[in-house]
């Protein structure tokens, strides 16, 4: 008996094939953006996990200068071989930018000195013997490859014109990510410079790593890689990646559970047919569970399909932004694995079941002499509408009990989903009550006929109005929060790049180079800026020296100051300390502070400023008591400025290179700072962005499929309008004037409500996770074009069904709808 009773039920799509596609797509989307971030998030933790191992050997530990513009000499490494550590090897590495734009990191490696750590490895599987080789070629991974279209043996273009190569594409999965692995020699011949850049060393005992702490000079330190530190740092950055798969997985269970209520709707005359032949309400509920579970298996499938492709075409991004702001190497490629997998089966079914547990107990509730009757769609909305609004009241005091904790990351997401979840639940009540109050209150016929098919119109378009208010304010708060960063961080580098030109000496070369450029006819002054890290009790601090010239005065954006800051500054004991350091431990100008040796206590906070560079605590003091603190220390930096930015800078800097021999990665203009600076800002938000504009059209989907499959559900109601006498004309105007009222109600609720949103993320997110604060800025293009965007799918969506009935007679459509 259930299989007839299955039969009878799935009946229903034969005859509204639209519904089918919209309960398919919905859970399908929201599965699709829920799987794809959460595949690039596990793929990513793992990449941390094998983040120190090059060749799948562990490197745990790293021997860098304590100058980071020094060098390590080779001769270190050369004396550490001797005295028996074959665990360590020598590395160098150096960015570089392909002709059509591709940005890599070039390693250097001494592939015979990798050969001890690959223990059992064979001479002739041991590949990386071919590096060291004329025409020494450049090793890099399939997925890299196969992204930039390389053959095995091309030669590739740099954006400078040099050639390198040839390609050997890795298939045994040694590279990943955008590093390319080549000879030593290679490197050094780009890079201009002699040294190398860090020695890499295993796994060692504790003796052993004293033993080679004992080993090396005064100016070298051995360091240990964190891979728990890396996973903290880009918690963020996966947090937020998190919250927008969960968004737009919740905006695809508005649209399934959209298109099952109403197909459940539409189907209580057979149920109730079903139910007075015999059919019981164990068969009814079996056969529907049937019919749910084959829905939540296929689109699970074709989620899980559709997020693999959009984690592969996201994760290139991705794996930029983690390697500009973390130096974390993140693969290109991301493959199927079980876990998110299932991860998704189980949110797909929990929320496909929880979305059809309501109208399921509806249609099984209902005595079968009401299913029969053909009952007006209106009375079970309103009903619904009204527990919604009671879920949403609910919800809005859990909201003002959860704003009264302390601000957190967590508890920001949480009140940011209550707030987003109660207005979506609200706001259908209100539209459907106002209208319906106007429907009876108001003098003209077709006016109040308007309003009351618009109130019985909400029985198939209130939770597509929802689905489609949460992801307008969700797309445009993602907007402001992008729009109000960047135009942030865009007139702070202004303001921060005073100076022409940057260089990076070494320190015993900083007063030669100095004086050269003084000499020099296009030179206005030179400012030196000492940098060093120092570790306290509130962590690592970065303390820099200023000069106390106005323009740098001009350069430093000061947030709050006590009055004649800059006089205290270099005439007192005083500092000047970064808002993130003010922000995380509570700190005002006016206060005093104590530093750590050779320091000393007792400094007077003269005021903070803007330090959107750095998310760690930086303290400015004046250039003589950084000079009187740390003689012959820290790193140094040179900034020049010059007559004529336009035409000095390129020349001044081919004669610098010219007479001192720097590195390329030691001088950079001012405009190739802001222009990098930006470059990894818009690399980082166009994830986000990306995310939130796929949100926003799989709710455009989702209403257009919505009003599609109910305007098609309400032709009998048409048909009979223009057997009565309403004109085509009529039709259409009052379709489209519905439309666009519920549109603009959604864009008039989802702008502020956005807005809103990016402002607590901005308060919390951004000042939790960086120390940084900002103001909300408006992006009214952005909002017209996301509002104009959803009105155009609207009106679409609204004409079909209405120039699909109107082809016909009228007589002809009534009769077909009867």
């Amino acid at each position: 008996m259930l299989w007839p009773v299955v039969k009878a039920l799935l009946g229903h799509y034969r005859r509204y094939p639209m519904q089918l596609v919209l309960v398919w797509l919905g859970l399908t989307l929201g599965v699709s953006l829920l799987s794809g971030v959460t595949a690039i998030n596990h793929y990513a933790r793992q990449s941390y996990q094998s983040g120190e191992k090059l060749f799948s050997t562990p490197l745990s530990y790293r021997i860098r200068p304590q100058r980071m513009a020094d060098r390590v000499p080779e001769d270190v490494y050369v004396a550490l071989r001797r005295a028996g550590f074959s665990q360590c090897v020598p590395l160098d590495s150096y960015p570089i930018t392909t002709a059509n734009g591709q940005e890599l990191t070039l390693m250097g490696i001494d592939p015979t000195a990798m050969l001890p750590l690959n223990r059992g490895l064979k001479l002739t599987d041991a590949t990386t013997l071919a590096l060291m080789y004329p025409p020494y070629p450049v090793m890099v991974s399939a997925d890299l490859a196969k992204r930039q279209k390389w053959r095995q043996g091309q030669k590739v273009t740099l954006d400078n014109g040099t050639v390198i190569g040839p390609v050997m594409i890795d298939h045994q999965g040694q590279v990943k990510g955008t590093h390319a692995i080549t000879d030593l020699s290679v490197v050094r011949a780009l890079k201009h410079d002699s040294g190398l850049g860090v020695i890499a060393c295993g796994t060692m005992t504790a003796n052993q790593l004293q033993a080679l702490k004992d080993h090396l000079p005064a100016n070298l330190v051995v360091v240990r890689t964190a891979k728990p530190e890396l996973q903290r740092l880009t918690e963020a950055f996966h947090l937020n990646l998190t919250a927008m798969g969960m968004l737009s997985f919740l905006v695809g269970l508005f649209i399934f559970y959209q298109a099952m209520s109403l197909s459940m709707i539409q189907r209580q005359p057979l149920v109730g047919l079903l139910r007075q032949a015999g059919a019981s309400h164990r068969q009814l509920a079996q056969a529907i569970t049937l019919e749910l579970l084959g829905l939540i298996l296929v689109s699970w499938l074709c989620g899980n399909v559709f997020g693999l492709m959009l984690a592969n075409q996201i994760i290139p991004s991705v794996s930029q932004s983690l390697r500009d702001l973390y130096e974390a190497n993140v693969g290109l490629s991301v493959h199927w694995d079980w876990s998110w997998s299932l991860y998704t089966l189980m949110m797909a079914t929990a929320g496909a079941l929880l979305s059809c547990a309501w109208p399921l107990v509806r249609l099984l509730k209902s005595p079968p002499i009401r299913l029969t009757a053909k009952l007006s769609l209106i009375c079970f909305a309103g009903r619904e509408f009204a527990i919604q609004a009671i879920l949403a009241f609910l919800l809005i005091v859990a909201a003002l009990v959860i704003h009264q904790l302390p601000k957190t990351q967590m508890q920001s997401f949480a009140l940011i989903g209550l707030i987003l979840l109660s207005v979506a639940l609200l706001t259908p009540y209100i539209i459907w009550k106002t209208f319906d109050i106007l429907s009876f209150r108001l003098p003209w016929v077709k006016v109040r006929w308007f309003f009351a098919d618009a109130a019985a119109s909400m029985s198939f378009r209130g939770i597509a109005t929802m689905a489609f208010i949460i992801a307008m304010a969700a797309n445009i708060g993602v907007e402001t929060i992008v729009g109000s960063f960047r135009l942030t961080t865009d007139k702070w580098l202004d303001e921060r790049l005073a100076a022409d030109l940057y260089l990076y000496p070494s320190s015993d070369k900083a007063s030669v180079v100095s004086q050269w450029l003084e000499k020099q006819p296009e030179v206005n002054a030179v400012w030196w800026r000492w940098e060093k890290d120092v570790s306290s009790n509130k962590g690592t601090l970065q303390v820099v020296s200023t000069g106390n010239s106005p323009r740098e005065r001009d350069a430093l954006t000061v947030k709050l100051a006590v009055p004649h800051y800059w006089y205290f500054l270099h005439s007192s004991r005083a500092v000047m300390i970064s808002e993130t350091l003010a922000s995380k431990h509570h700190l005002r100008p006016g206060e005093f502070i104590d530093l750590p040796a050779p320091m000393g206590k007792h400094w007077l906070i003269a005021g903070v400023y803007y330090d959107y560079g750095n998310p760690y605590g930086q303290i400015m003091m004046s250039q003589h008591h950084w000079l009187s603190a740390f003689v012959g220390q820290g790193r140094v930096g040179l900034a020049v400025l010059t007559r004529d930015r336009q035409h000095d800078v390129a020349e001044l800097k081919s004669r610098l290179n010219s007479r001192f021999l720097f590195d390329v990665e030691r001088v950079h203009s001012n405009s190739y700072l802001h222009t990098q600076a930006m470059k990894v800002f818009d690399r980082t938000f166009l994830i986000t962005d990306t995310l939130g504009n796929i949100t926003m059209l799989i709710a455009v989907f989702g209403i257009f499929f919505a009003t599609v499959a109910g305007e098609f559900s309400r032709k009998r109601h048409v048909a009979l309008l223009r057997v009565l006498g309403v004109s085509t004309k009529e039709l259409v105007c009052m379709g489209a004037l519905q439309l666009l009222v519920f549109w603009a109600i959604a864009v008039i609720i989802a702008i502020p409500l956005g807005i809103w949103s990016s402002q607590l993320m901005m308060n919390v997110f951004i000042q939790d996770s960086f120390g940084w604060t900002m103001d909300v800025q408006m992006i009214p293009e952005k909002y017209l074009q996301t509002a104009m965007f959803s009105m155009l799918a609207l009106l679409v969506a609204g004409a079909l069904p209405v120039l699909r009935l109107v082809r016909r007679s009228p007589m002809k459509s009534f009769r077909d709808a009867v």
